[in-house]
């Protein structure tokens, strides 16, 4: 079995931590995954204290297990979730959309471990001397928010750069993504696109069968104008979206008003005209239903397998 820093620090059983995306991350899955022996997160994304504090409690009621928030740093809320995570005792806090640094001391005075999302060796270094214990290098073959690097060579520049554990993110689905993830020096990894077709997973079934049907040049990247990069399945949306981006008589106000809530309805009501449907480039290696222990369970085994069959393969 595959045992890392990171199953010790975290209390897991498998060095996988559940991406907190946005409308997808709720309790449902994330206890889902908590009780396969990950780490099960739940996406604060633009909740208010009250929201976030009621999914939190939720979560317990479904597990005992170790779990997370996902703190969108961006979020107007920001201020009260980041003193609601201290009061529910939240045991583990990943971080994207900002630096975490102004909230830092307080969560780690709480005994909250923080691992914050990066897209460069700088950023890392820089949480690592705030106190992160860990930093979940995330490359740009993801779904949903990617900076520039990609996984392959954002990865092993983040472990030369920090004395922390990392976790790899960003086109891993599979047990050779997560075999290949060690190889580059991970301690563990970050999925986010196979759990959306857990069956624990509550988005509308549009958005599963979409992601299930997907081929790998079935993603596009848009919002690059706006500053507001995302990686999304192609869709009616998020190619008017890319065709206006284009256009230099669209201002950058009426985009950002064309992509407000567009997550939202791909993923809660399935709309295909008007949704923005975030998904990494690995959908297409995503083939299937399964709850989130059988995806577990059949990444690690195969990640097992490969790397016990490496010496068999290499002369």
């Amino acid at each position: 079995m595959i045992h890392t820093p990171i199953c010790e620090l975290l209390g897991i059983e498998y060095p996988i931590i559940q991406g907190g995306m946005a409308w997808v991350a709720d309790a449902s899955l994330a206890s889902a995954v908590s009780n396969a022996g990950g780490l099960g997160v739940i996406a604060g994304m633009n909740s208010n204290a009250e929201q976030l504090r009621a999914e939190i409690r939720k979560c317990r009621e479904m597990t005992d297990r170790p779990f997370g928030v996902n703190v969108m740093l961006m979020s107007p809320f920001v201020e009260e979730v980041a003193r609601t995570v201290i009061e529910e005792h939240v045991p583990v806090l990943t971080t994207g959309a900002g630096n975490p640094g102004k909230y830092m001391a307080a969560w780690l005075e709480a005994g909250i471990k923080v691992l914050p999302v990066v897209a460069s060796t700088g950023f890392a270094r820089l949480v690592e001397k705030r106190g992160a214990r860990a930093v979940i290098a995330e490359g740009a073959e993801s779904g949903g928010h990617i900076g520039e690097l990609h996984t392959m060579a954002l990865v092993p520049q983040v472990c030369d750069s920090v004395k922390i554990p990392v976790l790899a993110a960003g086109g891993i689905a599979d047990g050779r993504g997560i075999a290949a993830a060690l190889m580059l020096g991970a301690d563990g990894v970050q999925v986010g696109t196979r759990f959306l077709v857990a069956k624990e997973c509550t988005i509308s079934q549009v958005y599963k069968d979409k992601v299930l049907k997907a081929k790998d040049i079935d993603t596009i990247v848009t919002g690059i104008r706006t500053g507001d990069t995302v990686r999304s399945l192609k869709s009616n949306f998020s190619r008017t979206f890319a065709k206006k981006e284009n256009d230099p008589s669209i201002t950058k106000e009426e985009l950002e008003r064309l992509g407000t809530g567009a997550l939202r309805l791909a993923a809660r009501e399935g709309d295909e005209a008007n949704g923005c449907f975030l998904a990494g480039e690995c959908s297409g290696l995503v083939n299937k239903e399964q709850t989130a222990k059988e995806m577990i369970q059949e990444m690690f085994l195969e990640a097992e397998q490969i790397l016990k069959g490496a010496s068999n393969r290499i002369r």
